[in-house]
C-alpha cells in the first residue's frame, strides 16, 4: 500500500497571483511544460496558431484573452505531486481569487517588470498577509526595457511591508539583457533570443572575480555592473530566513521571462526546495493535521457547464487531512448526511480524469448534484470536524435581471440559481416576489457581461439588464424582528438571497445609518460568513 505521509511530503499546493497582463498564465503554461503535462504552450492570446493557454477553458476567456474563473492543474515533477491553481487577475473576478487562496499553502506573485506592482497586485497580497502564506516573486518580461531591479525590490519592500531576498539578479534588461546571476550557485544563465521548450538551459560556472571570463559573456560595462550590484545585496540586503520565508514574512524573489521560458525551469526548482508541503488547517474543532489518517477537506469552488457534453456540475475540494478513496462513505457535514463520492476526479483545467486516491495537498473535483455550497465540510463520520467557512464579499454593483422570452422562467431559474450557487454573483429577490425579476449583485462589472453570455449559451435564455442605484448590502442579523415594519430609505430595500437570508440593500452609507437609527436593535453585518 502506498505510504500515505510520504505521499502527502510531496505536495506542493499554490496558487499564482497577479495583475492582469503580467503573465501569470504563460507562466502557469511554461511549468506545466516543465512537467510534461503538455507537449505546446499555448499563446495566451491566441495569435497566429489560434492556440490558447490550457488553464483558460471557458469560451469567454479565450475570446477576450484573460483568466475569468480559476483553474486546477496538477502534475508531476522531479518526485513532486503539483497542484497550481491559476487565478484570475482581473479585479472584476477578485472574489474567485480570494476563495482560491484559501486552498493554497503558497502563492506565487508575478509581477511585469516594467509596470511594477499594481492595484490588484496589492489587494492579492493583503488577503496572502491575513493568512501568512508564504510568497514568491516572479518578476517577470526582463526581455522588455524594464525598471531597475533596485527600484522593484524597493517598492515590493515598501508596499508590503514584507522582506525580500533575490535569488539571482538580472543582467541588464530589454535588449541589452544578458541572463541572470544565481546567487546561491555563482552561476550565470545566459539569456539568447528565445528558449521555448522544455530544453533545459545550461548555467555558466563563473566567479565573480574572473573579468576575463565574465567581459567575454556579458561585456566590461555590465559585468562592473553586476559585481557591485551583488556586492550591495550581500551588504546592505536582508539575509536569507528559511523560517521568514515559510511564515510571509520574506519573499524569495526570481527575475526571468516567462514568455521566452528564461528562468522558469530554476525558479521551479527552487520555489519545490523552499515551500512546504500541506499545512494544518483551522477547524471549529481545533487545528487539523494534514498527516492525521481521517481524511477531512473542504469545498472552496464550485463551476456548473464545464462540460457542455454532460452540462455537469463540479465541486472543487481542497484535502486537508488524510487519503481519500473512491466509492468510500464520507459525511457531508453541513447536509447532515453520508455520501458515496463515485467519481472523483482529477482536474487539467477543463479535462479531468477519474481518480482512485487522493492525499492531504490534493484538489479534486466532485460531481455536485446540488448539495454542496462554498465552505463545506466533507470528511470521515466518525472523526468530524468543520472547517471555517469562507466569507461572501459584499457586492459593489447592483442590477435588475429579466428574461426576455416569457416562455423560458424554468431555464432562467435554473440558470440564475447554479451560477449563483458557483459564488461569482449574488442574486437576490423581494420577498414572496418570486424570481420574475432578480437582483444581482456583483464585484465588478464585468461580471454582468459574464452572467448574461453563460445564461445565453449554457442555458439558452436572453436576459436584458438595467443598473440599480444600490451601493451596498448588509445581513440582517435579527431573526425575531419584523422585517415587514422596518423604517427604510428611499434608496434602500429589504430583499432576501437564494439561501433565504434577509438583507437590506443601501443607495449610500448615510442611508446604512438612518436604518439603524430608525430601527432600535436592528444588527447588520457587513460579510456573511458561509
Amino acid at each position: 500500500m502506498t505510504d500515505m505521509k510520504q505521499e502527502i511530503r510531496r505536495r506542493r499546493t499554490f496558487a499564482i497571483i497577479s495583475h492582469p497582463d503580467a503573465g501569470k498564465t504563460t507562466l502557469t503554461e511554461k511549468l506545466l511544460l516543465y512537467g510534461g503535462a503538455i507537449q505546446l504552450a499555448g499563446a495566451v492570446k491566441g495569435k497566429a496558431s489560434a492556440r490558447h493557454a490550457v488553464s483558460d477553458w471557458m469560451e469567454l476567456e479565450k475570446q477576450r484573452g484573460i483568466s475569468i474563473t480559476s483553474s486546477v492543474m496538477q502534475f508531476e515533477y522531479d518526485g513532486y505531486c503539483i497542484n497550481i491553481l491559476d487565478t484570475p487577475g482581473h479585479q472584476d473576478f477578485s472574489e474567485d481569487t480570494y476563495r482560491t487562496l484559501m486552498a493554497a499553502d503558497s502563492a506565487v506573485m508575478v509581477i511585469d517588470a516594467a509596470k511594477g506592482i499594481e492595484p490588484q497586485t496589492r489587494k492579492l497580497f493583503k488577503v496572502c498577509a491575513m493568512r501568512h502564506i508564504p510568497i514568491f516573486t516572479f518578476i517577470n518580461k526582463l526581455d522588455r526595457d524594464a525598471r531597475s531591479p533596485y527600484d522593484l525590490i524597493e517598492q515590493l519592500e515598501t508596499e508590503f511591508g514584507i522582506g525580500t531576498y533575490p535569488m539571482n539578479w538580472p543582467i541588464g534588461s530589454g535588449a541589452d539583457f544578458k541572463g541572470v546571476y544565481d546567487r546561491g550557485e555563482g552561476k550565470i544563465l545566459a539569456f539568447t533570443e528565445f528558449h521555448r521548450g522544455a530544453n533545459r538551459i545550461q548555467a555558466i560556472e563563473c566567479d565573480l572575480t574572473d573579468t576575463a571570463q565574465l567581459d567575454g559573456l556579458i561585456g566590461a560595462r555590465l559585468r562592473e555592473e553586476l559585481q557591485n550590484d551583488v556586492e550591495l545585496l550581500d551588504g546592505a540586503g536582508y539575509e536569507f530566513d528559511i523560517e521568514k520565508v515559510q511564515n510571509g514574512e520574506l519573499s524569495p524573489v526570481f527575475f526571468g521571462s516567462a514568455l521566452t521560458n528564461f528562468g522558469v525551469e530554476p525558479f521551479l526548482k527552487s520555489f519545490l526546495a523552499l515551500t512546504m508541503p500541506p499545512l494544518p488547517r483551522r477547524a471549529e474543532e481545533g487545528t487539523v493535521d494534514p498527516f492525521e489518517e481521517n481524511f477531512s477537506a473542504f469545498v472552496f469552488k464550485i463551476q456548473a457547464n464545464m462540460n457542455k457534453s454532460h452540462r455537469d456540475r463540479i465541486a472543487f475540494m481542497r484535502v486537508c487531512s488524510g487519503r481519500f478513496e473512491r466509492d468510500a462513505e464520507y459525511y457531508h457535514v453541513q447536509g447532515g448526511k453520508s455520501l458515496r463520492l463515485a467519481q472523483p476526479q482529477q482536474m487539467m483545467a477543463q479535462s479531468r480524469q477519474i481518480i482512485d486516491e487522493a492525499y492531504a495537498g490534493d484538489i479534486i473535483g466532485i460531481f455536485d448534484p446540488g448539495i454542496f455550497s462554498i465552505g463545506d465540510t466533507v470528511c470521515t463520520r466518525a472523526h468530524k470536524v468543520t472547517y471555517e467557512g469562507i466569507p461572501t464579499f459584499a457586492p459593489e454593483i447592483f442590477a435588475a435581471v429579466e428574461r426576455i422570452d416569457t416562455m423560458k422562467r424554468k431555464q432562467f431559474e435554473k440558470g440564475m440559481t447554479e451560477i449563483a450557487q458557483e459564488g461569482a454573483i449574488q442574486i437576490f429577490h423581494a420577498p414572496n416576489s418570486g424570481l420574475e425579476e432578480v437582483i444581482v449583485g456583483v464585484v465588478g462589472i464585468l461580471q454582468l457581461e459574464v452572467l448574461e453570455y453563460r445564461l445565453k449559451t449554457e442555458y439558452g435564455v436572453d436576459v436584458r439588464r438595467r443598473m440599480l442605484p444600490y451601493q451596498f448590502v448588509r445581513w440582517i442579523e435579527n431573526t425575531d424582528m419584523d422585517l415587514t415594519r422596518l423604517n427604510l430609505g428611499t434608496d434602500s430595500r429589504w430583499v432576501q438571497d437564494f439561501r433565504g437570508n434577509n438583507l437590506l440593500v443601501f443607495g449610500g452609507q448615510w442611508s446604512i445609518r438612518w436604518a439603524e437609527e430608525k430601527n432600535p436593535g436592528l444588527v447588520l453585518r457587513e460579510f456573511k460568513q458561509n
